[in-house]
């Protein structure tokens, strides 16, 4: 979905762009309206919290020629780590690097969020924490969140759950929630 990767057959189609079968350029242009957060936040551990965070700004020209450290200083501090931009990832818990990450993935202001798994090495109060943030940074940019999760705690932040089994549409496990 997030065109990472090929789609090899069938049809796949994300922001009106037609995934299976586009070339190298049109998969870049969609990517660029995407934010990903990945399970593992892939932060780099040799760039500080702003610097992770200002790297996502520069592959977009548009905000070549604004203040990217002050941008970036910005929803650092909208994700609560405004006293950590100049950290390096490693001197970071796992819920500040899930933070930062979080933030790189907002600051272009993307149509779409992909999140794998934002929780999976998150305690329950930090993991809700994180799911929260998410969605009021989302609403407040006008970003939809596609969220992939084992977490059965954090569903009620959802606006739609899909249930998947084996890579198939399945039917909701629990059919008398509402």
């Amino acid at each position: 979905m997030g065109g990472l990767r090929s789609a090899q057959e069938g049809s796949l189609k994300i922001l009106g762009q037609e995934m299976c079968g586009a070339s190298k350029k049109q998969l870049m242009k969609i990517r660029r309206n995407i934010g990903y957060i990945f399970q593992a936040h892939n932060l780099l551990t040799f760039l500080t919290a702003k610097q992770n965070v200002r790297m996502a700004l520069e592959l977009h020209e548009e905000y070549l020629n604004q203040d990217m450290d002050a941008i970036a200083t910005e929803i650092l501090t909208a994700v609560g780590l405004g006293d950590r931009t100049d950290y390096y990832a490693e001197n970071l818990s796992g819920g500040q690097k899930q933070r930062v990450a979080i933030a790189r993935a907002l600051v272009s202001n993307p149509k779409i969020v992909l999140a794998d798994e934002p929780t999976a090495a998150l305690d329950k109060k930090s993991g809700r924490d994180v799911v929260e943030m998410m969605q009021k940074l989302a609403k407040e940019r006008g970003c939809t969140i596609l969220l992939v999760t084992h977490d059965n705690r954090i569903l009620d932040v959802a606006d739609r759950i899909v249930y998947m089994e084996d890579g198939r549409l399945a039917e909701d496990p629990n059919p008398a929630n509402p």
